[in-house]
């Protein structure tokens, strides 16, 4: 499998989303900037933020777009476009309903599974055959209350999981930014959350 060139992280641009469920993927890539030193950077012909850094030997691209969640697509496609990079080449960090906070799950290719930023993708590159990184964030238990549940920032619990999700994410990264993705879900998979 190929090496990952870009790394995505989904989420709402703005102070009042800042720390939200949905913006877990934000802080996977924000993660990955702070743990190499670099900063984001507005780039406006890409619609989003983006840092550039190295994991292991590999030289890989990160974005944060600027868009809001259900827009997301139009920043990864021009990302895509204007770097030269393969869709197969790329991962999306986003939050996910279907697992509990603290749980991490690396998946190549599949549906959106009602996460709008997933949705807009697909539209946009008319397939779903990218790398993706589900972070969950448990689920409120009525679908009623889910748009308030991931908009809403976690509790202390959920918070302090979600963080172990993403560290447990970091440290597989240079594995699947390597190409070799079946060693990282294996040992992502495989990884414990915190007992409480």
């Amino acid at each position: 499998m190929s090496a990952l060139r870009l790394i995505v992280g989904l989420g709402n641009p703005g102070a009042e989303y800042a720390g939200t469920r949905h913006n877990v993927g934000f802080a996977l890539v924000d993660a990955l900037a702070t743990q190499s030193g670099e900063r984001f950077g507005m780039q406006s012909r890409l619609l989003g933020e983006t840092a550039r850094l190295r994991i292991g030997e590999h030289d890989v691209r990160l974005l944060r777009p600027a868009t809001f969640m259900n827009h997301s697509g139009q920043s990864v496609a021009a990302a895509l476009q204007y770097w030269k990079i393969e869709p197969g080449q790329c991962l999306i960090a986003h939050d996910d309903l279907d697992l509990p906070a603290g749980v991490a799950r690396l998946k190549f290719d599949g549906g959106h599974g009602g996460q709008n930023g997933l949705r807009d993708i697909i539209a946009h590159l008319g397939h779903g055959s990218f790398h993706r990184l589900r972070i969950g964030i448990g689920h409120p238990g009525h679908k009623d209350r889910v748009t308030s549940w991931v908009l809403g920032r976690p509790s202390r619990d959920d918070a302090a999981d979600m963080s172990i999700a993403i560290d447990a994410a970091l440290a597989v990264m240079p594995l699947a930014v390597a190409g070799d993705m079946n060693e990282a879900m294996k040992r992502l998979h495989t990884a414990g959350t915190r007992e409480r």
